[in-house]
């Protein structure tokens, strides 16, 4: 068994070093700037406040207009940057009146900040470049706000600290926060109409992202200055984000795509948004300005792909550049408005030995998965909505040898496959005049004359059934795919009206003799009540007794209890049966490590 192991992980380690990041895209590190020469000792006092009748900024801050930004690059170690922070955030303090400075405009108190810390850096001999400098002033600008606003916090997983600190009641914290991110919602709303009319929208859209967002920066800045907005930098770096967000991605989705721990986003509706964390459902505060803000993200997924949402196609099967599946449905059958289910996918590969760490298997029915895809069976993978039936598919995969040819056919590609020698082939909806559709079983006829080693269908819905079992029952051993059905035995009779929808004249018994000879194991995969996705089957199908076709558990998962963690307590127990496909095991030299991973 180690010497098979070993071959099984060998050709995965060789295309780590293709899968991992390309550093030809990083970027070298730029020249150091000059330093900048001090100001004389003798400069005139800063006023308290800066106003309009201020005296001019100090020789080494910019020019009166210009934004500190804290992205320009400091040269400086960042630990001293912190510390010269703390030692002048006092002394700035003390000589900018804090209960006025939230009052005026933030570039207004950069200025008076920047002269009064080239000030102090005078007194104490040091010297900074111009990006240094800027990057100091905007760290004790953002302090001097916050100290104004009476609130430190930077990030909403810092509330605890806060309470802590300045014991003030959680509650308290997280209206506030809400407050704020009311304003930030409410500037958007004001801001945007008039963004859109000042900026070229076809020639934002060629720049990237980072361009984009310094250009926006100094945009949105004239305009809160005109419309008398008072945003702090944190608030105002926010309402860019959003922006962003709107102009190049999915809005409000972008930071729920971008939580790692969010498994399903459901919108329903412009108002309400739940996501899934870790098996459980949670409503969140992410909300959409109205239904047309809805619909034009709505539309803007689909259109990616190629695909179309309206009334007269008002439901869509649909994926993101991830790989993450999207369903949408719109009115009048969605009645509450627009309806958005996202199917997020790892960025970690999951495989069969992560599959056992998580809990989901026992490291036995880990080694007969492993044995039962290098033997090139037949898999069929059934389980519920979100038991993570896709997710097993993937692990499966992994064992199929590089060296095969492997088609994948689905509705929506979400498929992610490592091998290097795959065709994807998705289906295609009809047109506006109802032509050209594409459907899996179109697919399926056409992948035979491929030359496919395996046929991997993502998920078998209709009479696609009757061409995919043919298929396995035609030399393309080791093909997988995957049904919704709750038992083993249920999943045998979902392929039996499957099939019977497409040869209605097949005879009970040639059909499910069809079944039985095509069909090697079936792998039932179910979420539970504590949100942890287990396989509680590993069935075989064994033969054909008169009319009934036979099967075997070779493992089962039994629940025993509940522990104080709310965690289900139970066990894969191994039946202690001979597997049937012992002798396709020993044809690939593996029968040894099945009989010792079934005792």
């Amino acid at each position: 068994m180690s010497d098979q192991t070993e071959k099984t992980v060998d050709p995965l380690a060789r295309l780590k070093p293709r899968l991992s990041g390309n550093r030809a895209t990083d970027k070298p590190p730029l020249p150091p700037e000059k330093p900048v020469s001090s100001a004389p000792s003798s400069a005139p006092a800063t006023p308290a406040v800066p106003t309009s009748a201020s005296p001019a900024p100090a020789p080494n801050l910019p020019a009166k207009g210009a934004e500190f930004d804290p992205n320009v690059p400091s040269y400086l170690p960042a630990n001293k940057i912190e510390d010269l922070r703390h030692s002048l955030l006092p002394r700035v303090v003390e000589k900018i009146d804090t209960t006025f400075a939230s009052k005026i405009h933030p570039k207004e108190l950069a200025r008076g900040i920047g002269a009064v810390v080239m000030e102090l850096l005078n007194q104490q001999g040091e010297q900074l470049t111009i990006g240094e400098q800027r990057q100091l002033v905007a760290s004790l600008l953002g302090d001097v706000l916050e100290r104004a606003h009476g609130l430190r916090l930077k990030r909403m997983g810092e509330v605890e600290a806060v309470q802590q600190q300045q014991q003030v009641p959680i509650e308290e914290v997280v209206s506030k926060a809400s407050v704020a991110r009311d304003q930030v919602d409410d500037a958007k709303r004001k801001i945007q109409p008039l963004l859109i009319q000042r900026i070229d929208v076809a020639a934002a859209a060629k720049l990237d992202r980072a361009e984009l967002a310094k250009q926006l920066n100094s945009v949105v800045g004239e305009i809160l200055g005109e419309l008398k907005l008072h945003l702090n930098l944190a608030e105002q770096r926010d309402l860019v984000t959003m922006l962003l967000n709107d102009m190049l991605g999915l809005g409000p989705l972008e930071p729920l795509l971008a939580d790692d721990s969010i498994s399903d986003i459901m919108v329903n509706g412009p108002n309400q948004t739940y996501v899934e964390r870790k098996g459980k459902l949670e409503l969140t505060d992410v909300k959409f300005n109205d239904n047309h803000h809805l619909m034009n993200i709505a539309t803007r997924i689909v259109t990616r792909i190629g695909r179309r949402i309206d009334e007269s196609s008002p439901l869509c099967d649909a994926r993101l550049e991830d790989g993450s599946r999207v369903n949408i449905i719109i009115p009048p059958l969605a009645i509450d408005g627009v309806s958005i289910s996202i199917r997020k996918f790892s960025k970690k590969k999951i495989d069969i030995d992560q599959m056992v760490k998580n809990g989901s298997i026992s490291s036995q029915m880990a080694t007969v998965l492993k044995i039962a895809s290098r033997a090139r069976l037949n898999i069929v993978i059934s389980g519920g909505t979100g038991s993570g039936k896709t997710t097993t598919l993937n692990a499966l995969s992994r064992m199929i040898d590089l060296g095969e040819r492997v088609v994948t056919i689905e509705d929506a590609a979400e498929l992610q496959l490592q091998q290097p020698h795959v065709v994807r082939l998705e289906t295609r909806p009809p047109n506006l005049e109802g032509e050209g559709e594409i459907t899996m079983r179109d697919l399926v006829k056409n992948s035979l004359r491929m030359r496919p080693d395996r046929i991997i269908m993502g998920e078998v819905r209709g009479s696609e059934a009757f061409d995919m079992l043919q298929a396995m029952n035609t030399g393309h051993d080791g093909s997988l795919c995957t049904l919704h059905a709750n038992r083993p035995r249920e999943t045998l009779m979902r392929l039996e009206n499957m099939v019977g929808m497409a040869v209605a004249n097949l005879p009970s018994r040639a059909l499910r003799m069809l079944i039985a000879s095509a069909v090697d194991m079936i792998v039932q995969v179910s979420r539970m009540r504590d949100g942890v996705r287990r396989i509680t089957h590993i069935t075989e199908v064994v033969g054909m007794e008169g009319e009934v076709i036979t099967t075997q558990d070779l493992f089962t998962y039994e629940f025993s209890g509940e522990g104080e963690d709310g965690k289900l307590i139970g066990q894969f127990k191994p039946a202690g049966v001979r597997p049937h496909f012992t002798p396709k095991a020993e044809y690939y030299g593996l029968d040894k490590a099945l009989l010792e991973a079934m005792s």
